[in-house]
């Protein structure tokens, strides 16, 4: 237990002179951005995903089965606009790739721009939101989401996806001492869980309890700063700036 301790304080409160300093804090501040985000989109715009795209791949499937209530327009239009989100998102980060700050405040502010866009539609509009303003919010936020995903990429910090979690779940299992590995990294990789099931949790609570856009504003509250952080990091020259050896 005190190892796993260990593990959750070293990646909370990490080694700024580290191989990877601030970036797993911010990382799972980004995590809980995905839960709010994707409650958001599952419980308002209708069983549809903008960030868990495995989720809108089997969705998918059960529209083309004629399973009920699986959209198939809305799945195939949060793929897509994530793609294009990560390709731009892609675009940013290699354009910034002599400095992982700089990676992140570009591809920040980028995710920022499209998540706010999708708040300022949903607190002009009245739910329940449908037809355009419903296609619309589900390509803004795929396309943020897609940014992020593709900067999470290029940092390449261990075990913090944002997003993916079989093999972060995965691998705190099969590489545990119990099945006779290295070791499972329990702190890190649970804390990952644990940030997407918060802000999946508080999502939720904010749709049923609160206005519809309440998940959006905390999505955008959080994004504000981390997006702050991110550009006062880009004044660094710290190891950790160096570009990431792989995703």
């Amino acid at each position: 237990m005190s190892v796993v301790l260990r593990e959750a304080r070293a990646t909370l409160v990490p080694d700024m002179t580290g191989p990877q300093g601030p970036l797993p804090p911010l990382l799972l501040a980004l995590t809980v951005l995905t839960g709010l985000v994707d409650a958001f989109s599952f419980l308002v715009l209708g069983r549809v995903f903008v960030a868990n795209m495995t989720g809108n791949v089997v969705f998918t499937g059960f529209a083309l089965a004629g399973a009920p209530g699986f959209p198939l327009l809305a799945s195939c239009l949060a793929f897509g606009s994530f793609a294009v989100g990560a390709l731009a998102g892609g675009t940013v980060v290699h354009l910034a790739r002599a400095h992982r700050g700089r990676q992140l405040q570009r591809a920040l502010l980028l995710e920022t721009a499209f998540v706010t866009a999708a708040m300022v539609l949903v607190l002009v509009s009245r739910a329940p939101y449908t037809g355009g303003v419903r296609l619309a919010l589900i390509a803004l936020l795929a396309l943020g989401l897609g940014v992020q995903n593709a900067a999470v990429r290029a940092l390449a910090v261990p075990d913090l996806t944002t997003t993916v979690l079989t093999r972060t779940l995965t691998g705190a299992v099969a590489d545990s001492r119990l099945a006779r590995g290295p070791g499972g990294k329990a702190g890190r990789r649970g804390l990952s869980a644990v940030s997407l099931l918060a802000g999946a949790c508080c999502g939720a609570l904010a749709v049923r309890t609160g206005h519809p856009a309440l998940p959006l504003l905390l999505a955008f509250l959080l994004l504000t700063a981390a997006s702050t952080v991110a550009c006062l990091l880009v004044r660094s020259d710290a190891p950790w700036t160096k570009p990431a050896s792989g995703p």
